[in-house]
């Protein structure tokens, strides 16, 4: 490898993994979900997806699983930037063919670089701890330990922090998570993780646990005193156009977090399924929606990354 690495990533959150270790700089490619930070856009982008713009969560739904289905790929490298890029690294990840770009696909493409010291990191984050060490193997990757270490020195501290204030709480509520609106798909991985460490329990999954499918008869049955829904790859006012959906299953339902107005809506994008450096900022987000008695700093400091449904 080169002394400065020519790096590509082909996810949000390894995006963010190289810069939080002080490689930013040697990005040379990302893929076309890459916003943050804000110096990757205008990067080269390394990828495309195959899906059409569509209106609804039911309408994407529907057509990623009719891909799966006719074994399509959802995304596609755009292989004449990646040969143009000439990397030494390149960042994947094999846990989700619908989150990005197929490892298998990596791997053919990579060979066809014909380059036999291009390094593929390839990340398969199930839990918290898979995403702790995968930002120490992006790092190791990258010539930077040292840099890793500060960054899950000061990513420890704050999850400590969280859970020592959210241990005083007089109660632990049911939690409900919510990562996909229609159909409704219940958080899985490291969601049960993060309602732990904010002081409650995990309905439905638990940890490292894919994200299951449950009917409207299943969601009856779940008596949630808190729920939040963080639709993955929606942002904030993106989820707002389909609050319609959102208000017919409250509607369906008598779960008492309706009833109490604790419902939450959050920016599932750039936090809850981005297992990156800001997973930590998600379980802050969490544990202001859950005991907001205890948590107004963080519900402060994290402003316009959530809100209460009304």
């Amino acid at each position: 490898m080169t002394s400065t690495p020519r790096v590509i990533s082909l996810l949000p959150s390894a995006t963010e993994m190289v810069a939080a270790v002080g490689m930013q700089s040697s990005l040379v490619g990302v893929s076309h979900e890459c916003d943050y930070p804000a110096g990757v856009v205008g990067l080269p982008i390394m990828t495309r997806t195959t899906l059409r713009s569509l209106p609804s969560s039911a309408d994407i739904d529907r057509d990623v699983r009719k891909l799966i289905t006719e074994v399509l790929a959802v995304y596609e490298l755009e292989l004449d930037r990646l040969r143009d890029a000439k990397p030494d690294v390149i960042v994947t990840q094999d846990l989700c063919d619908v989150c990005a770009v197929s490892y298998d696909d990596v791997c053919a493409a990579a060979r066809e670089l014909g380059n036999p010291k291009l390094e593929i990191v390839n990340l398969h984050p199930k839990v918290l701890a898979d995403i702790w060490n995968d930002i120490r193997r992006v790092a190791t990757a990258l010539g930077r330990e040292a840099e890793a270490t500060a960054v899950l020195d000061e990513i420890d501290r704050r999850v400590e922090a969280v859970r020592e204030r959210a241990s005083t709480a007089p109660n632990r509520p049911d939690v409900l998570t919510i990562e996909w609106l229609d159909p409704v798909m219940v958080g899985g991985t490291w969601m049960p993780e993060l309602v732990e460490l904010a002081g409650g329990n995990a309905l439905v999954t638990s940890p490292g646990d894919h994200a299951p499918t449950l009917g409207i008869d299943a969601l009856r049955e779940l008596a949630p005193e808190v729920v939040m829904f963080k639709p993955c790859g929606f942002d904030l006012e993106r989820s707002k156009t389909e609050r319609h959906v959102i208000d017919t299953l409250l509607a369906e339902t008598t779960w008492p977090a309706t009833a109490a107005g604790r419902v939450y809506l959050a920016d599932g994008n750039a936090y809850f399924n981005r297992p990156g450096p800001r997973i930590v900022d998600s379980l802050e987000i969490l544990a202001a929606c859950m005991h907001s008695e205890l948590f107004e700093d963080l519900a402060r400091a994290h402003t316009g990354a959530f809100e209460k449904l009304r």
